[in-house]
């Protein structure tokens, strides 16, 4: 073959340069949503895997303990010692890189979710969680999947809650008794998504423009598909 017919078949520089520019251009057009849908997944992950965890370690420490309701006999109405007791005890069968205890201003959460009210602790996988348990046993569970210092900290995005429940001994989320319409108002004001990630297996809420459910591309979810895609 020629030299001649060999540069016939050559990309000039310009040429090169347009290609460039293109590719450019669906980056940066694609990108953003792919970056969208790694994090939602991982944020799925997360939320699945610290409530495994919260699960295992309450039926570990009702095997050894009793039953959960049976911990605080000898509390009377502190809530205090009614707290701190069931957090030193879950937190004997899951693994944690730091334990802050009721002592605010140690470093297992940021902001106003830090008090002395909230038996605290961080897991091995960066996860912090927070114990609290009313004078009637009801106790509550808030967890943030990025840890203290990093995440948007809002409710929905790193933050999601559970409690205990007391008739089957198990963790749940929260408000598990909403209607789908009910749940989606209240995905959309910022609650209630921890339900909706083990109830639907996605973070799409997070894609909701108002709280019927009608999504950024213009499609609405349902309880037959409850999808933004």
């Amino acid at each position: 073959m020629s030299n001649k017919f060999k540069k016939a078949f050559a990309f000039t520089l310009a040429e090169t340069l347009i290609v460039i520019g293109v590719i450019g251009i669906v980056s940066a057009l694609t990108l953003p949503n792919l970056n969208s849908s790694t994090g939602d997944k991982e944020r799925v992950a997360k939320v699945k895997k610290i409530y495994q965890n919260l699960n295992d370690a309450f039926g570990r420490a009702e095997s050894v303990y009793g039953s959960y309701d049976e911990w605080f006999v000898n509390d009377g109405n502190d809530a205090t010692k009614k707290t701190n007791r069931a957090g030193e005890r879950i937190t004997e069968f899951i693994k944690i890189s730091k334990n802050c205890g009721q002592t605010a201003n140690k470093g297992c959460f940021s902001g106003t979710d830090d008090s002395n009210d909230d038996y605290k602790f961080i897991t091995v996988d960066g996860t912090s969680v927070g114990f609290r348990v009313k004078v009637d046993n009801d106790t509550g569970i808030f967890v943030d999947i990025d840890g203290p210092n990093k995440g948007s900290n809002a409710n929905g995005e790193d933050r999601f809650f559970f409690v205990v429940y007391l008739e089957n001994h198990t963790i749940t989320p929260s408000n598990t008794n909403l209607t789908f319409e009910n749940l989606v108002k209240a995905c959309y004001n910022g609650n209630s998504a921890e339900n909706w990630i083990l109830k639907y297996d996605n973070a799409d809420y997070l894609q909701f423009v108002d709280n019927t459910g009608k999504c950024k591309n213009g499609n609405t979810v349902s309880e037959a598909n409850p999808r933004c895609k």
